[in-house]
C-alpha cells in the first residue's frame, strides 16, 4: 500500500497540471484580449502636425495639418472635397476667391483680405488667425475660412490627431452602449482595443454582423463591438450645415435665340467687308469681329475697333460681340500673361475699357491651344473678367474646342456658372494637321459635342458653332494633306473634277472621291443639306443657338435652312 500511495498521488498531480494547462487554454481562448492597438498606426500619422481625416464615415487618403491649434487642408483636398473656386496666385502671394461682384485676395501667411470690386478698387477685412500658408510648395487653407465658402462640419480630436468631417447628412443608424466596453479593430475578443466606450455613449452603426457591430465612436473611431453590448438601434437625421449660400453669378444672357457670325478682319480696312459678308445673310442677330489679338505677354493686345463698324451693325439691329484671340499671336506665353496677376488684370481692364469706348455689347474670348499648366490661370481670368462685365451689361462669351479628348483644363463647367455663353466650336474633327482624311463636323462628333457641354452648362448657355468650310484631302501614299475652302470653292471642285458626291448616312454629309495618278481625293461637303442636320440636332437640346466660322464662305440657301432654325420655337 505504501508503494501505491505515491504513484496514485503522481497521477492526482499529473492530472491537476493536466486540467490547470487546460483551463489555462481555454482562459486563453475565451478571454478578452487587453493589448491596445498603436493608434499612430491605426490612423497613418506621419507626424505631431498631420491630422488624419474622417470623411462621413471612412478615412479618406488625404491629410489635413494643425498648426497653432488651427485646422488646415491643402489646396488639392479643398478643390475635391469642399470648393474648387480658390485660386492660388503664386506671381504676386495671394490666395483669390472670385465672387460675383467681388474678388478676395487673401496674402499667404497672413490673416489679411484685400477685397476688389469690379473696377479692381480695394477695401480691407481679416481674420484673427493664419488664412493660408505654405509648407514646403503646398499651400495649406485654414478649414474655417474653407467654411465660409463650403457646407461642411468638422471637429478636430488630439491625442492621436484626426479630425471629423461631414459634407452630406443623411439619415443613420445609432444605438447606446449597454454596457461599459472596448471598440476593438477588427470583431472578435482577441482583436487590439481601439477605445473604450461608456454605458450610455451612442455609436453610429455602420455594418452589422452576426456577432459584432462595426461602429463608429462619438470621437470617430472606426472598429468593431460585441452585439451583446449594443441597445435598440434607432434612425437619426443630422441637422445638415447651411451657413453658406451659393452665390448667384447673373448671366447676362438673351430672351432669344442667338445667330451669331464671325466676321474675319484681317486689318483695320478689313471692316470695310462688313456690308458684304451680311449681304446675303437672314436672322443673324450677333456680328463678332476678329478685332482684338493678344500680342505680348503684359496683357497688350492689337485692335482693328473702329466706331463706324460699331454704328453701323447696331443701326442693322446686330449686337456687336468682338473676337479676343490668340491664334495670330506671335510669341506669347498664354501662362505669363494669363497666371501673372498684373498681367492679367491689365489685359481685362483694357478689354473693358474698349468695350465701353467703342459701345460694344459683348466680348468672345477665343483663346486656344491652352497649355494644361495654363488651365487654371485661363479660367480666373474669366471669373474676373466676369465681374466688369456683369456690372457694365457686357455679354461674356467663351469659345472651347469640342468636349472631346485633353480639354478639361477649360474647365467649361466653371465657365457656365460665371460667363453668360459657352461656345462649342463644333468642327474640326479633322484639321490640317491630322493623320487621316476625314469630315470636318460629322453629325455623331456635331452631336457627342453638344451633349457632353450640356452635361456641365446649362442649355440656355450653350452656342454650337458650324462650319462654313469643307476640307479638300489629299492622300498620296502616306502623306495626308488638306486645303480649307469656303462651300461656293468646294462645289466647283466637285464640278472641275467630275466628282459624283453621295448622301453618307454616317456623317450626315455628302460625300465624294477621285482617284488622280497615285492621289486620292476625298471630300466631306458642308453645305445646307448637312447644316439642316446639325441645326436638327441643335434644336432637339434645346441651346441657346448658332454661330458660323466664318462669314463670307457660305452659299446662299445655308441661310434659308438657319432662319428656319431661327423662327422655330
Amino acid at each position: 500500500m505504501k508503494k501505491v500511495i505515491p504513484v496514485i498521488v503522481a497521477v492526482v498531480l499529473i492530472i491537476l497540471i493536466a486540467a490547470a494547462g487546460f483551463g489555462v487554454k481555454i482562459l486563453e481562448k475565451y478571454s478578452y484580449s487587453k493589448e491596445r492597438a498603436d493608434l499612430t498606426a491605426y490612423f497613418g500619422i506621419e507626424g505631431s502636425d498631420d491630422v488624419p481625416i474622417i470623411l462621413q464615415d471612412e478615412q479618406i487618403e488625404e491629410h489635413a495639418k494643425v498648426w497653432d491649434s488651427v485646422c488646415y487642408f491643402d489646396m488639392a483636398t479643398v478643390h475635391k472635397y469642399f470648393n474648387d473656386r480658390f485660386y492660388e496666385d503664386k506671381a504676386a502671394g495671394n490666395l483669390l476667391y472670385t465672387m460675383p461682384e467681388a474678388i478676395y485676395a487673401n496674402e499667404i501667411g497672413t490673416g489679411n483680405i484685400v477685397i476688389l470690386d469690379a473696377d479692381f478698387a480695394e477695401s480691407s477685412d481679416g481674420r484673427d488667425y493664419t488664412i493660408s500658408r505654405y509648407e514646403g510648395e503646398t499651400l495649406y487653407i485654414a478649414a474655417d475660412y474653407v467654411k465660409e465658402f463650403a457646407n461642411f462640419s468638422y471637429e478636430f480630436f488630439a491625442e492621436p490627431n484626426h479630425m471629423q468631417i461631414y459634407t452630406e447628412w443623411n439619415e443613420r443608424q445609432v444605438a447606446p452602449i449597454t454596457k461599459d466596453t472596448q471598440v476593438r479593430y477588427q470583431g472578435g475578443i482577441k482583436s487590439d482595443i481601439l477605445t473604450d466606450v461608456s454605458e450610455g455613449d451612442e455609436v453610429i452603426v455602420l455594418e452589422e454582423m452576426e456577432n459584432w457591430t462595426k461602429v463608429k465612436t462619438q470621437d470617430s473611431y472606426i472598429g468593431y463591438v460585441e452585439n451583446k453590448r449594443l441597445g435598440e438601434k434607432s434612425t437619426q437625421t443630422p441637422t445638415p450645415v447651411t451657413d453658406y449660400a451659393e452665390p448667384v453669378y447673373a448671366a447676362n444672357t438673351r430672351d432669344h435665340k442667338i445667330n451669331l457670325g464671325w466676321h474675319v478682319v484681317a486689318g483695320v480696312d478689313g471692316n470695310d467687308t462688313f456690308g458684304s459678308v451680311m449681304a446675303q445673310t437672314k436672322g443673324i442677330n450677333v456680328i463678332s469681329p476678329t478685332w482684338f489679338t493678344l500680342v505680348g505677354n503684359e496683357g497688350e493686345f492689337s485692335s482693328f475697333a473702329t466706331q463706324s463698324y460699331v454704328d453701323k451693325a447696331h443701326e442693322m439691329g446686330l449686337e456687336v460681340w468682338a473676337l479676343v484671340g490668340n491664334t495670330e499671336s506671335v510669341d506669347v506665353d498664354l501662362y505669363e500673361v494669363l497666371a501673372n496677376t498684373e498681367n492679367r488684370r491689365r489685359l481685362i481692364r483694357g478689354l473693358v475699357d474698349v468695350a465701353q469706348a467703342y459701345g460694344l455689347d459683348g466680348l468672345n474670348i477665343d483663346i486656344e491651344n491652352l497649355s494644361l499648366d495654363a488651365g487654371e490661370p485661363f479660367i480666373q481670368f474669366i471669373r474676373e473678367l466676369s465681374l466688369p462685365c456683369r456690372k457694365y451689361g457686357i455679354v461674356l462669351s467663351v469659345d472651347n474646342y469640342v468636349p472631346m479628348n485633353h480639354t478639361d483644363h477649360y474647365n467649361r463647367a466653371e465657365q457656365g456658372v460665371v460667363a453668360d455663353y459657352v461656345i462649342i466650336m463644333g468642327y474640326d474633327e479633322h484639321y490640317k494637321g491630322s493623320d487621316e482624311a476625314g469630315s470636318v463636323a460629322s453629325i455623331d462628333f456635331v452631336e457627342k459635342g453638344i451633349a457632353n457641354t450640356v452635361a456641365e452648362v446649362p442649355a440656355e448657355k450653350v452656342i454650337n458653332a458650324i462650319p462654313f468650310y469643307t476640307r479638300i484631302w489629299e492622300t498620296k501614299g502616306t502623306d495626308v494633306s488638306s486645303q480649307a475652302v469656303g462651300m461656293e470653292m468646294a462645289a466647283e471642285y466637285v464640278t472641275a473634277h467630275n466628282i459624283v458626291t453621295r448622301w453618307d448616312e454616317e456623317t450626315c454629309q455628302n460625300y465624294g472621291e477621285y482617284q488622280s495618278g497615285e492621289s486620292f481625293c476625298q471630300v466631306w461637303l458642308e453645305d445646307a443639306e448637312s447644316i439642316k442636320v446639325k441645326l436638327n440636332i441643335m434644336e432637339k437640346y434645346g441651346i441657346a443657338g448658332v454661330a458660323a466660322w466664318r462669314l463670307g464662305f457660305e452659299t446662299a440657301d445655308v441661310w434659308d435652312v438657319i432662319e428656319e432654325y431661327m423662327n422655330q420655337p
